[in-house]
């Protein structure tokens, strides 16, 4: 795949209350649910607070900081910052732990 191939955005949901929103690739899922009429609890929006704090059920994300925020164990449970993670792929989002 080249960067060409790259789609706009992709789809993303929310698994509580199965919301869907476009998960634009170029902003955070964050503001991609907000834009979306996702009610998603946040505050600081660059990745140190935690208040954002989601489980990824399902799909990739990519961060465009060095380290956003969460252990290497809550990285490996699949536990993502949505105010500073951008979709790779759909995404499907469970809140908080």
């Amino acid at each position: 795949m080249n960067p060409n191939d790259t789609p706009l955005f992709y789809t993303g949901r929310t698994e509580a209350f199965d919301q869907t929103f476009d998960a634009w690739t170029d902003r955070p899922l964050l503001r991609s649910m907000e834009e979306g009429g996702v009610d998603w609890p946040s505050s600081c929006r660059n990745g140190n607070c935690r208040t954002c704090i989601g489980q990824l059920v399902s799909g990739t994300v990519r961060y465009d900081i060095e380290w956003p925020g969460l252990s290497q164990e809550e990285k490996a449970e699949g536990y993502v910052l949505p105010c500073v993670a951008h979709p790779c792929s759909d995404v499907v989002l469970k809140e908080g732990y």
